[in-house]
């Protein structure tokens, strides 16, 4: 039966059926005379929905509380071990892979090591295929247990009704790269489970407006600092998120090469990368046959070392000029976008950590506009360095929520195209 809005009966449940996960997800326990005002469902909605949901396994009881003069109320939560999640983050010295229960508790992780040569597809596609393996094994959870397995990868995701998620990492060598083909082909997944595939900045986005320092925000950008640069938009127009390429814009007209090939990108001047070649560059010594980011901790501790050592004036002097690129940076998101807030994330960013932040803020405000500057704030994101396997992992479960709890129905000929994700509420 089809309603005037063109909505159908079986919508109208399906909706009632979000309205009330998500209320008792972010804001729960709950009891069922609390959930009606915060859903604005009618008693007798809220009654059948917790109901079927119960029925479903989804929530639990959680304690009573007294009611004035009446019976106690039955506080109800969502139950943690209904359903389970995996977030993958293919980052720039890692495959991370994390197994979550419905609440977002870890339950098991693995990580996988990258070399230089470690953005070969194959490779990727083995450590996220056995990584997937390890936890499930690790936590003894059953594969059919899962809502799906969230990754978070560099470069541009294209969704395609044909080959599913292609990826297109012009900086990691990765030219149309059919990721969730590849994976689904050598999948030791069911069917049921779906692979859930975007962009690593818009996954640390979608972690820290749910979660993080994002949480009740209407225009944020989150921006992910680590070997290149990356950042996820939220607007009132993009609810959602969405990964833009902010790394490559041209800041300054034949510049260093970026890793993209271009010349002059802001990830040429404010990227991990960069910043340690400019070290080396400029005579410093990062140490000989170590990763990114434990070169990144020598330079950091040269340019402040303990009390009574003398600083490596061109350590801190890159470092320094670094801010100043990364404030620039900023200004033009602040200019472009106007945003309310701004969080640094990535495992560089969260390394500079609070010695470098005032530097960055200064420079932002001095190249903004003033009246936009005047109204961001810009720290540091909270989730620290599982932000993107966090956000990863919420794809599915938003998938979830979207589907008013209820699976994925077996895979048919093709892939799944992109759900929207539910707004987190706010209040």
């Amino acid at each position: 039966m089809t309603g005037r809005n063109g909505r159908t009966v079986r919508d109208l449940r399906r909706a009632n059926r979000t309205a009330v996960l998500q209320r008792l997800y972010f804001d729960g326990p709950l009891s069922r005379f609390e959930l009606g005002p915060a859903t604005g469902l009618s008693s007798g909605s809220v009654s059948n929905v917790v109901a079927d949901l119960v029925a479903d396994g989804l929530l639990e009881e959680a304690g009573s509380v007294d009611s004035d003069g009446g019976r106690p109320r039955t506080l109800l939560r969502v139950a943690p071990g209904s359903a389970h999640m995996i977030g993958v983050d293919v980052g720039e010295t890692r495959v991370r892979v994390e197994l979550f229960d419905l609440t977002l508790t870890e339950l098991a992780r693995t990580e996988r090591p990258l070399t230089r040569q470690g953005y070969d597809v194959e490779v990727i596609v083995g450590h996220i295929r056995d990584g997937v393996a390890e936890v499930l094994d690790t936590a003894g959870i059953a594969p059919d247990q899962l809502l799906g397995v969230g990754i978070g990868v560099p470069g541009i995701v294209e969704h395609t009704p044909d080959r599913g998620a292609v990826v297109h990492g012009q900086t990691i060598g990765w030219d149309a790269v059919p990721l969730e083909e590849l994976l689904r082909s050598t999948s030791r997944l069911p069917d049921t489970v779906r692979y859930f595939i975007d962009n690593g900045a818009k996954t640390l986005g979608q972690a820290e407006m749910w979660f993080g320092g994002g949480r009740g925000a209407h225009n944020a950008v989150v921006v992910l600092f680590g070997s290149g640069v990356g950042a996820c938009l939220v607007t009132p127009e993009v609810e959602n998120g969405r990964a833009v390429e902010w790394g490559h814009l041209t800041v300054r007209v034949k510049g260093r090469r970026c890793r993209c090939g271009a010349l002059g990108c802001l990830e040429a001047y404010a990227g991990a990368e960069s910043l340690l070649e400019r070290w080396r560059e400029e005579g410093g010594r990062p140490p000989e046959g170590t990763d990114e980011e434990t070169a990144l901790t020598a330079m950091l501790a040269a340019a402040h070392p303990a009390e009574g050592g003398a600083p490596d004036p061109v350590a801190l002097a890159v470092l320094e000029e670094t801010a100043e690129y990364l404030g620039a940076g900023l200004s033009d998101l602040i200019n472009l976008f106007q945003p309310e807030r701004i969080l640094i994330g990535g495992w560089a960013g969260l390394q500079l950590g609070t010695r470098f932040l005032p530097a960055v803020r200064r420079h932002a405000s001095s190249y903004a506009l003033r009246h936009p500057a005047e109204k961001v704030t810009i720290d540091l994101g909270r989730l620290g360095p599982d932000a993107v396997t966090v956000g990863a992992a919420i794809l599915p479960l938003a998938d979830f929520f979207a589907r008013g709890g209820r699976r994925c129905a077996p895979r048919q000929a093709g892939f799944h195209t992109e759900a929207p994700i539910p707004d987190e509420p706010t209040g």
